[in-house]
Order: structure tokens, then sequence, then C-alpha cells
């Protein structure tokens, strides 16, 4: 099974510049990460900066903020990181959660998840 491509809408807080992009959901990245020249569009500035550990074992630190995420019709606002420009957007198990959504790879597509309170 391939990757698992995701249409979103990314907003910033007041949800008034607003980008439909797609991202590869990766159940390996804790938040959400997107180029900086997309949120920068967006006018999401750094908040804070967070250590990243890459595939390649190397570890970076990137900026992080937070943008409203939209899949499916469901919405969160949900930490973001900001990758360099050209790299591929990833939609991190954070983002995933918040949205009660899961990876479904026999089928390569997102689907509900069983919610729990107990």
């Amino acid at each position: 099974m391939g990757y698992v491509k995701v249409k979103a809408r990314v907003s910033n807080q007041a949800r008034n510049k607003t980008l439909d992009i797609e991202l590869v959901a990766d159940t390996g990245a804790i938040y959400t990460a997107i180029p900086a020249n997309l949120l920068e569009q967006l006018e999401i500035l750094p908040t804070g900066k967070r250590k990243f550990k890459l595939a390649n074992g190397e570890v970076k630190d990137y900026p992080v903020s937070e943008a409203y995420i939209e899949i499916k019709g469901e919405g969160v606002t949900s930490l973001v990181a900001f990758i360099p420009k050209g790299s591929t957007p990833l939609l991190g198990v954070t983002t995933l959660e918040l949205l009660g959504l899961q990876v479904d790879p026999t089928v390569g597509e997102l689907k509900p998840i069983e919610l729990l309170l107990l």
C-alpha cells in the first residue's frame, strides 16, 4: 500500500487566510508539518521551536505554531511545524487524533476512530 494522501484546508487562527493543500498522513510524525512558505502565506508566525528526529536519524530544530486544519468537514486547531520549502506536507498523529481519525492502510484512506471516555 502506498502513502495515504489527504486533501486539507489549512487556515490561520483568525480563519481569514486559507489554503487547500494535500498532506501525506504520516503515523510516524507526532505533529503536522507544513512548508514554512505556505504557513507564511497564511500569516502564521512561529511561536516557539521544537526538536524533531528526521527519518535519516538527524535531529533538527524547527519553528512551531498553531493552525486550523479541516479534513472531511471536521476542523481543529493543531500545532504545526515549519519545515523547509519544497518539503512534503505531513499530517501527524496529534492532528489525526484531534480530528477523530486514523489511517486505514488496507484501503489507503482515513476513517473515524472509536473515541473513548473511560
